[in-house]
């Protein structure tokens, strides 16, 4: 699958480790170099900006996405190849799905889990075929991965479904990974529809 330009969702704050901002900064080196255009949320402040300010200094092609809410509050990027402006949050997702070809989660907060658990949802209910994985910087988003496993044991989440989500710890091999994205072929979210035996 060629990736012409791919959506980074990030924490707006810098996070505890320095580990998180360099990860966040060698990923932008690597779409800039490789020539993909970075989508992101236009912000000016924590890994939002690492990554932006890496890209661009590297030469890439960077395009901010930002709510008209958020334009004036001295944390949206004026310095962006593109900006675009929509009227509202969901608005903002819906551009920034439209514009990328895959999906990288970078550490973060709220925003970033719902931000990635959209797509992961709508590739679950095979709304797209886009890549998305997780940047898992000094294993992060353990916890998180070792959740979503449970939910696969407690047959919330079907193994293809799992299967759709990509981790690594380096954004040159999480790229591989996206390039060998096989979507699942299910025909149905979850096979057992029947209640377990009491």
């Amino acid at each position: 699958m060629a990736l012409t330009s791919i959506c980074v969702y990030s924490g707006s704050s810098w996070g505890a480790r320095t580990s998180y901002s360099q990860a966040a900064r060698d990923l932008g080196l690597l779409l800039a170099t490789r020539g993909i255009r970075l989508i992101y949320g236009a912000g000016s402040v924590g890994l939002m900006n690492e990554v932006a300010e890496s890209a661009l200094g590297a030469g890439g092609e960077v395009w901010g996405v930002i709510p008209e809410s958020l334009t004036g509050k001295n944390v949206q990027h004026m310095g962006l190849t593109k900006t675009l402006v929509t009227g509202s949050m969901h608005e903002r997702k819906q551009t920034m799905f439209d514009l990328a070809d895959a999906f990288i989660a970078l550490p973060g907060g709220l925003g970033t889990l719902d931000e990635m658990f959209e797509v992961l949802t709508w590739g679950q209910l095979n709304f797209h075929i886009k890549p998305c994985g997780f940047l898992n910087v000094d294993r992060y988003f353990d916890p998180l991965l070792a959740f979503l496993d449970h939910a696969v044991t407690e047959r919330f989440i079907s193994p293809d479904h799992r299967a759709m989500i990509k981790t690594s710890d380096d954004p040159a091999d999480l790229l591989a990974r996206f390039a060998d994205y096989q979507p699942p072929s299910l025909d149905k979210w979850i096979r057992e529809l029947t209640p377990p035996a009491p």
